[in-house]
């Protein structure tokens, strides 16, 4: 009777010790004196693809799981309407291009030949005009002529010196070539024809749809024949890196835990394997602890979020995969890390 009466006390103390052990653990997030243990989920970053132009679509070159390097086309258009838009850009350009050339090469040696022979059958046909009109007045006055033929003599004279003087004008013109005010225009116009060819070559490639950073396809939204919009995404990509770990922090380990700190994730699809890893971002505010985060800590807790960046160098950790952090408390800052991969 006596030894019962020993051995039920250090019974309960021992379930006391127990349960006093399980709270402590429970308290402070799974941690002893060295280490914190973290819980979450693997996270990456996406993007919705679209096209930068509306037209149906002609090809998509990628299935859903499908691995892709950075600048890879993904997808195109139907291109006819771009083509012959790109077509009229270029002739037009090149009969600018021509209207520019004529203006700044200037007249021509046998344009202004032809201007000094005009010139001088003028001045030629001015003189004889003018010659005969003297000497019909000389006749008047011996009464061999008619006032009105002094008229018709002096008319035909006035016509050929004004046709002197335009063919005098006309040559001046030619030597002195097109005006500057002409070639700024006409080099302006030649501006704004090589922005629409540069304009119509944007729009071609933008039926083009790339590959903006290293990836996997996670979804194919739309297929060959639908309609494509700037607003309407045609693909998703999930980025290969960066990839973190998305946990929570309590406080009670916060200042424990500098940013860069190095980590240990383990995850149930390789439980023997620990992926290296480094604290590289602590949220400034608190928050309640999210529902969708499985702990035995109370979930009402106040944490900090937190993203524990993963060395992903095969593939392994896929987005919304389940896994543990370890990081040891109160690492230096020489110990700590920006990229941790290959330390």
């Amino acid at each position: 009777m006596s030894r019962k009466k020993i051995i039920i006390p250090i019974v309960v103390l021992g379930l006391v010790a127990i349960v006093a052990l399980f709270w402590w653990r429970t308290e402070h997030g799974h941690s002893n004196d060295t280490t914190v243990q973290l819980y979450g989920n693997v996270d990456i970053r996406e993007a919705l693809l679209a096209f930068n132009s509306s037209e149906h679509i002609a090809d998509i070159y990628v299935q859903e799981g499908d691995r892709v390097k950075k600048g890879q086309l993904l997808a195109n258009l139907h291109t006819e309407l771009l083509d012959a838009q790109l077509a009229e850009a270029e002739a037009t350009l090149l009969a600018q291009q021509q209207v520019v050339a004529k203006l700044e090469a200037g007249s021509r040696p046998e344009e202004i030949s032809k201007g000094v022979a005009e010139f001088n059958a003028t001045q030629a046909k001015a003189k004889s005009t003018r010659d005969s009109y003297k000497r019909i007045v000389r006749l008047v006055e011996k009464r061999l002529a008619s006032d009105e033929d002094v008229d018709n003599a002096r008319s035909l004279a006035d016509v050929a010196e004004a046709q002197m003087e335009a063919a005098k004008q006309s040559l001046a013109l030619l030597q002195a070539g097109p005006r500057k005010e002409d070639i700024a225009v006409a080099r302006a116009e030649l501006a704004a024809r090589e922005a629409g060819l540069v304009l119509a070559q944007q729009q071609l490639e933008n039926a083009n749809l790339y590959a903006p950073a290293d990836g996997v396809i996670r979804n194919r939204i739309l297929e060959p024949g639908d309609m494509a919009f700037p607003s309407t995404p045609v693909l998703t990509l999930a980025f290969i890196e960066p990839v973190w770990v998305r946990a929570y922090l309590s406080e009670t380990v916060l200042g424990q835990v500098p940013l860069g700190a190095k980590a240990l994730i383990y995850t149930d699809s390789y439980p023997d394997k620990a992926y290296q890893g480094w604290v590289g971002y602590i949220s400034p505010t608190a928050e309640f602890t999210p529902k969708s985060v499985q702990t035995e800590e109370l979930r009402t807790r106040l944490v900090y979020s937190a993203k524990i960046y993963a060395c992903n160098g095969q593939g392994e950790l896929r987005l919304g995969m389940p896994a543990t952090v370890t990081i040891e408390l109160d690492q230096s800052l020489d110990e700590t890390t920006t990229n941790g991969c290959g330390q």
